[in-house]
């Protein structure tokens, strides 16, 4: 198979990026357990004790056949001004900080960013919209995000997609999605202590953060960008805050815009500081 050097750090890579090979930031060695059916996903997701384990299994699962040969096709296809560059070509974890306040939950990975890049918003202009808005936040130490090995850091904030695989036409199937909600509970189990705020981007991260936060009101809050709802969790109250995803569909339209996405992060950062206060008994 050849080889091709990361656009970065020069290393030569095979697309998919076998486990192990030294990609920047690759959480998986060629020994990391692969999950190949759903209830490997399940046993696997229930056993992780640490984040950095999670993200290791994550990184290398196979469970859902359709997604790993779309993901894998794209990898080798490649979209022309990458093709250049290896691809990632396998499941995106969760990124940025593993006791964060705030937790910001998505759709899937796009063919061509997190696919290629190996994580998460990374890689397309989606994702350089939503760091940018970041660090005018202060929530990330830098504006431009495009690969791996580019230095950002997320500040008391993590991400992750309700399903890690790049989906054919951005459209998992149903059992696909319930497949992959086992990765995004076991994520929640070890990272949810501190969460204090969930941004849900979209009506499906909407969907899955209602299910993720195992809220019962009924009936269920609806989405809306900058809709609010106090929930209780396993481990406290929280809050869920809707926010319109930012695709090139809804930037290039203005359905939102950066100052509408500043709006919630400002909000975001409000609310994880004013339930913090009250956990403190301020």
């Amino acid at each position: 198979m050849s080889q091709l050097p990361h656009p970065r750090t020069g290393d030569l890579f095979s697309s998919p990026v076998p486990p192990g090979s030294g990609w920047p930031g690759d959480p998986a060695e060629a020994s990391t357990p692969v999950a190949k059916t759903a209830a490997q996903v399940r046993r696997l997701a229930a056993r992780a004790a640490t984040v950095d384990e999670l993200d290791g299994q994550i990184s290398v699962c196979r469970a859902c056949p359709r997604l790993v040969a779309w993901r894998e096709e794209v990898a080798v296809a490649k979209r022309k001004s990458f093709a250049d560059q290896p691809y990632w070509g396998r499941p995106a974890p969760g990124f940025g900080a593993e006791q964060p306040g705030i937790f910001i939950v998505g759709l899937a990975p796009a063919a061509n960013g997190a696919n290629r890049t190996g994580r998460v918003f990374t890689g397309d202009r989606s994702g350089d919209f939503l760091f940018a808005a970041l660090h005018r936040a202060g929530l990330a130490n830098q504006a431009v995000c495009v690969d791996a090995a580019d230095g950002m850091r997320l500040i008391d904030t993590r991400m992750a997609a309700a399903v890690r695989c790049a989906p054919p036409a951005n459209a998992p199937t149903p059992a696909e999605r319930a497949t992959c909600a086992a990765w995004l509970q076991a994520e929640w189990r070890l990272v949810g202590p501190s969460v204090r705020v969930v941004i849900a981007l979209g009506g499906f991260a909407w969907r899955a953060a209602l299910e993720l936060i195992g809220s019962k009101i009924k009936p269920a809050p609806k989405f809306g960008h900058g809709a609010t709802a106090t929930l209780t969790s396993a481990f406290g109250p929280v809050t869920l805050l809707g926010c319109f995803h930012p695709s090139q569909q809804n930037t290039f339209t203005g359905r939102l815009t950066e100052a509408m996405l500043d709006d919630i992060f400002v909000t975001a950062k409000l609310l994880g500081n004013a339930r913090a206060g009250n956990e403190h008994g301020g």
